[in-house]
């Protein structure tokens, strides 16, 4: 029944009474459906949508004149994407070919099952080094073995991906700060650069880390290939060239062509000049890999570093470079929802893996051209498939023509985009610890390789986040003339505080880490008080506990403790601010009964205001003294304050 019809009902319904004699039956109404019956396969919908948002906004939401720009930006991402991908095919070792198939699979998969409109995932430079460096040691050389354990990697990310959507571990994104970005990108483009000096030089360059590859390649520099060198270099300069003069232009692309018109026109093979080779085109057809159960053991705890940076990537540039906002859409409907983007990388990277592809994630340069060129949607992404998939069946002849020093120089070029000296000059005028962060993440990631800079990466922002848990800002409030409220006494020089009475905040959560940090900072306020006015002896410290939002059984013993110290000294240890969260817990481990509810206060005036009624009512030698006290709620307490929100007392204190 229409909104019309029912308003007509109930009109008609009301005209009825008004004319109806007291007595009548009241007459009957049209029977609704209450839908009490489930409608069959909703269940089924609901969840195929959720699995599927980039296909159900494209369905159900795409506008017919989006459609122009998305073409538009579709075809300049693929003019960039080629040459890109292809170089990074070789950082993976497998051949181009491989790289063109894993960005088509990819990005026609994300389209479907991706929380973001604009994103571009498909092969990106730190995952596919991270990839090369978890295969080389176990494929021994062989390119057909790097090609099946990188697909089984990519399988292998997958699958942790699901499990981190099972245990909803989408948080893991949120551990990687950014100074510990900063770092860790730029070491891994210094990976990136040292693993292209064989390419560019036409050398024989050995090892994993960065250390034993400069040193490999200091012993055969002398055996440089000249004009493979000439070749790179001239590439690089080009590429960065039209990129500065000509930001928009796809400067990547550009230069790949010119070194392919290069090789034609000046015969660059009659000069010792290799190329990438023939590779194979047309159509595949998904598969398993085929690897043994010792690789693929092996292959377990690389895929899980993978994941994590992967992931880490995808939310980074999903939350750089947020889709725009739709008419009558707010900016935050736009925003990418962390548990399910682990589910769309996790079917990405299985269906690249059945197709033999190696990881991905997602490309911020990418991203930002398709942003750049106002793409609205993922069709641009459909575009850009399309475009890479007419370039699959005639890649097999561009790359007999393609010297292999160009995709080299392609891949420095790449690796320059990562190291960001702004962000660190940023950062250490910011603060230098943040700088510091960044330098040790940098150096590990050199020396370590790049499976080792994400642990290093991770530790080091679990150890921060705790340092800062472990060792956290307080201060000494007091009041400054002709500035409401109380605040921190070392930052205004001629703020007061009461005699006999200091207020003290904490500003972190009480646990094990820090409970011993606060027991030595309240003792030393207690001598520096006694210090500076020794005729004039401390009754009162109070605990401000508003920053305290949970506490562990270690730290209730450390109050306990505290209370002991300072009643050993006279003074008596109460509580400011204090919430019911914090109550429970504390009131469990009998810290409430110890300290007393008559020293524990909703507000900072009403815990002073309770002070100097004490003061009025008591001398100072009945304060130092160990005499027992009412118990029962003052007016002003908290316990007081809850009553009233209970109905338990009356509100007029």
């Amino acid at each position: 029944m229409t909104s019309s019809e029912l308003d007509e009902t109930a009109n008609e319904r009301q005209r009825s009474r008004d004319t109806r004699e007291p007595g009548d039956e009241p007459r009957r109404r049209p029977a609704i459906d209450y839908h009490l019956v489930p409608e069959q396969n909703q269940w089924f919908i609901k969840v195929f949508r959720a699995a599927t948002p980039g296909l159900t906004f494209l369905t159900e939401r795409y506008e017919r004149a989006w459609l122009g720009r998305d073409v538009t930006a579709g075809v300049a991402v693929a003019a960039y994407l080629v040459p890109q991908v292809m170089a990074y095919s070789a950082i993976v070792g497998v051949p181009p070919v491989t790289g063109l198939w894993t960005s088509l699979v990819a990005m026609l998969v994300y389209a479907v099952v991706g929380g973001s409109r604009v994103l571009s995932v498909g092969p990106e430079s730190t995952i596919a080094l991270m990839a090369g460096l978890s295969v080389a040691g176990l494929a021994g050389g062989d390119p057909a073995r790097i090609i099946e354990l990188s697909a089984a990697l990519s399988l292998i990310v997958g699958a942790w991906c699901f499990v981190g959507r099972a245990f909803r571990l989408g948080v893991i994104a949120d551990l990687l700060s950014q100074p510990l970005l900063v770092g860790y990108l730029a070491g891994a483009a210094a990976l990136m650069i040292a693993g292209q000096l064989g390419k560019l030089t036409r050398t024989e360059v050995d090892g994993e880390s960065i250390v034993d590859q400069v040193a490999s390649f200091m012993d055969v520099v002398t055996g440089t290939h000249l004009a493979t060198l000439l070749v790179g270099v001239a590439t690089l300069a080009a590429i960065l060239l039209i990129h500065r003069v000509r930001p928009a232009w796809p400067a990547a692309l550009i230069g790949v062509v010119g070194a392919i018109l290069a090789h034609v026109i000046l015969g660059l093979d009659g000069f010792g000049v290799e190329v990438v080779g023939e590779v194979p085109s047309g159509l595949l057809a998904p598969r398993l890999p085929q690897v043994s159960w010792n690789e693929f053991q092996q292959l377990i705890v690389a895929g899980l570093g993978v994941a994590i940076m992967a992931y880490s990537d995808n939310m980074l540039f999903a939350r750089g470079f947020p889709a725009p906002p739709l008419p009558g859409e707010r900016p935050s409907d736009s925003e990418i929802e962390p548990q399910g983007e682990l589910t769309a990388l996790g079917v990405v990277h299985v269906a690249v893996g059945a197709f033999g592809g190696f990881p991905v994630s997602s490309s911020g340069s990418r991203t930002a051209l398709a942003v750049a060129s106002v793409a609205h949607t993922q069709v641009y992404s459909l575009v850009a498939s399309a475009c890479v998939l007419i370039v699959l069946l005639v890649a097999g002849q561009i790359t007999t023509m393609l010297p292999q020093a160009a995709l080299g120089a392609v891949v420095v070029y790449a690796a320059t985009k990562l190291i960001d000296i702004e962000k660190f000059v940023r950062l250490f005028r910011f603060r230098r610890r943040e700088f510091l962060l960044a330098l040790v993440t940098f150096g590990g990631t050199m020396v370590y390789g790049i499976l080792a800079g994400v642990g290093v990466a991770v530790a080091l922002s679990l150890l921060e986040m705790g340092q800062r848990l472990a060792r956290p800002r307080s201060a000494v409030l007091g009041r400054v003339p002709g500035i409401p409220g109380m605040h921190n006494v070392a930052d205004y020089p001629d703020s007061e505080t009461l005699p006999g009475l200091v207020i003290y905040r904490y500003d972190a959560p009480l646990f094990f880490a820090n409970i011993g940090d606060l027991r030595r900072k309240v003792q030393r306020i207690v001598d520096e008080e006694q210090r500076a006015y020794p005729d004039t002896r401390l009754c009162w410290l109070l605990l401000n506990v508003e920053a305290v939002t949970e506490i562990d059984i270690t730290a209730s013993d450390g109050l306990t403790q505290i209370h002991g110290d300072l009643k050993a000294q006279g003074i008596r240890l109460g509580l400011v601010r204090i919430k019911r969260e914090l109550y429970q817990p504390l009131q469990r481990a009998g810290v409430i009964d110890l300290i007393g509810h008559d020293l524990l206060f909703p507000t900072l005036p009403v815990a002073e205001a309770a002070y100097l009624k004490w003061v009025s009512s008591e001398t100072l030698e009945v304060a130092q003294s160990d005499q027992t006290v009412d118990a029962s709620p003052p007016p002003g307490s908290i316990q007081a304050v809850w009553a009233v929100e209970e109905g338990e007392a009356d509100p007029s204190f």
